[in-house]
C-alpha cells in the first residue's frame, strides 16, 4: 500500500499501472492480485489505511478527551496534520479531486468512507462544545465543520500542486497556520459570557 500511495500521488490513479506498483513494492504482479483484485480495490485499501483509520482514531480522541472543547479542536487538528498532512497521505485529496469525475464509483466510496465520517466527527466535536456551554447554541454544526476542515485540506492541495513551484507559497509553517486558523474559528464559535446576576 505504501508503494501504491507513492505512485498514485506521483502519477495519478489513471496513469499508475499495477505493474508499476508491484515493481515499486518488490513483488510480482500475481502476488499483488492475491491481496487486491483490482487497482480500484488497491486505492480503496490505501484510503482506508491512511484516512479512514485516522478518522476512527479521532473518534476515540473526542470520546475520551477531558479538557475544554477549544483545546480538543487544537488537538484534533494537530494530530490530523501529523498523521496525514505531514505524510504522503496528504496527496490523496488532490488525487480524489482530479480523478473523481472519471471514476464515480471511487468518488462514492470516498464520500462514504472519508467525507461523511469526517463530517460526523467534527460535528460531534462541535456539539460537545455546544452541550458544555462553551460554543454558541445557534451554531450551524455542518457549516462550522466545513469551516474547520477546508483550510486543512487546502494546505494539502497546495503542498501537492503549486506550492513547491512558488517562492511565496501559502505558508512555510503549516502548524503555525493551523493554530492561527483554530484561534480565529474559536473567536467565531465561542459563547458570550453570561452576565452575573444584577449586572448589565
Amino acid at each position: 500500500m505504501d508503494a501504491a500511495l507513492d505512485l498514485f500521488v506521483e502519477k495519478g490513479f489513471a496513469a499508475t499501472k499495477i505493474d508499476d506498483v508491484a515493481a515499486r513494492a518488490g513483488v510480482s504482479k500475481g502476488t499483488l492480485y492475491l491481496y487486491f483484485p483490482s487497482k480500484e480495490e488497491l486505492l480503496k485499501a490505501v484510503i482506508r489505511h491512511n484516512l479512514s483509520l485516522t478518522i476512527e482514531q479521532g473518534d476515540d480522541v473526542v470520546a475520551n478527551f477531558e479538557g475544554s472543547t477549544a483545546e480538543l479542536m487544537q488537538v484534533v487538528a494537530g494530530v490530523w496534520w501529523e498523521r496525514v498532512g505531514e505524510t504522503q497521505a496528504s496527496g490523496i485529496f488532490k488525487l480524489i479531486l482530479t480523478e473523481a469525475r472519471n471514476f464515480p464509483d471511487l468518488a462514492q466510496f470516498y464520500d462514504a468512507e472519508v467525507i461523511e465520517p469526517g463530517q460526523r466527527l467534527i460535528t460531534r466535536l462541535l456539539q460537545r462544545g455546544v452541550d458544555r456551554g462553551e460554543f454558541r447554541p445557534t451554531l450551524h454544526l455542518l457549516d462550522t465543520a466545513h469551516s474547520f476542515i477546508f483550510p486543512l485540506l487546502m494546505l494539502c492541495l497546495h503542498k501537492h500542486s503549486i506550492g513547491p513551484c512558488l517562492v511565496h507559497g501559502l505558508t512555510n509553517d503549516p502548524r503555525r497556520f493551523i493554530a492561527h486558523h483554530i484561534e480565529l474559528l474559536l473567536k467565531g464559535v465561542t459563547a458570550e459570557p453570561v452576565p452575573a446576576p444584577g449586572t448589565s
